[in-house]
């Protein structure tokens, strides 16, 4: 028989906070009276670690790779938050403390190797310390989500959208490059992957956009999937290639791309209906 489910005993980890009181906070907010019924989401926007973890034993260079963060995309979001008067949460620190686009207990969320890489501080975690990153970082975004979503449904008496951008790495250590870029994706719900897609690919031909690529939605999505699909709310994922992020320039590019092919989709006020494919 197995042994009822308890709580770990209380230890160090658990005692001790994992961000002092001077360190940012676990998310950042933007623009959080904007208008339009749409949440922007960046589950990995930052690759700050806190001080107590002394830097999971990486060097800093290491975790301003991808495997630390989604290079280049907070800027994007932060940006795209403004052209679409729309709130966006940005999280504060590295998807290698924590990932907030994976369930807790998934092996990959808290990864002991990333890319090849290998990641020290996490490596044989205790579960309090496990609980403690989760009880830091992941449960205050996540729990700002749901409150976010539930004011802009209050505010606007209809269900709102959810978008959550990301960016990924031209290829992966050893793997062939990745043509794409950008990825769109999605899992069951099509109402804002397949007008966007078409909006996009009309207003800049020269892009290669990827439908559930690099990844499929249906495999990797935990965010939108718990927030967004599971509610019946027309939600999307973005992925764009960082190589396209590099400078501001760069960035800004991107935000009009997304906020030309966004605003007409957003326009439709069909869209802001709970439909459960």
């Amino acid at each position: 028989m197995s042994p009822p489910l308890t709580d770990p005993a209380p230890d160090e980890a658990e005692t001790t906070p994992l961000l002092e009181a001077d360190e940012p906070a676990p998310l950042e907010i933007i623009n959080a009276e904007g208008a339009r019924p749409v949440l922007l989401i960046c589950d990995h926007a930052s690759c700050r670690v806190p001080r107590r973890l002394n830097g999971l034993g990486l060097p800093p260079d290491e975790l301003r790779r991808h495997i630390g963060w989604d290079l280049g995309i907070a800027p994007v979001a932060r940006g795209l938050a403004e052209r679409l008067d729309a709130p966006a949460l940005l999280a504060g620190y590295s998807r290698l403390v924590i990932d907030l686009n994976r369930q807790p207990g998934d092996p990959e969320s808290i990864p002991e190797v990333s890319d090849g890489t290998e990641v020290p501080g996490n490596r044989a975690l205790p579960e309090a310390e496990r609980i403690a990153r989760q009880k830091a970082l992941f449960d205050p975004y996540h729990e700002a989500i749901t409150r976010t979503l539930a004011h802009l449904w209050r505010v606007h008496g209809h269900a709102p959208a959810l978008i959550s951008l990301h960016s990924f790495t031209p290829s992966l250590r050893g793997g062939p490059p990745r043509p794409w870029h950008i990825g769109t994706l999605w899992h069951h719900d099509p109402r804002l992957a397949g007008p966007f897609m078409s909006r996009l690919a009309e207003a800049n031909p020269e892009l290669c956009i990827g439908d559930n690529q690099p990844y499929a939605g249906a495999e990797l999505g935990y965010t939108v999937d718990a927030h967004g699909e599971s509610a019946g709310l027309p939600c999307l994922g973005l992925e764009v290639r960082q190589d396209g992020l590099a400078t501001p320039a760069d960035q800004q590019r991107w935000v009009e791309r997304l906020h030309n092919a966004l605003s007409g989709v957003l326009a439709d006020s069909t869209l802001y209906r709970v439909r459960h494919y």
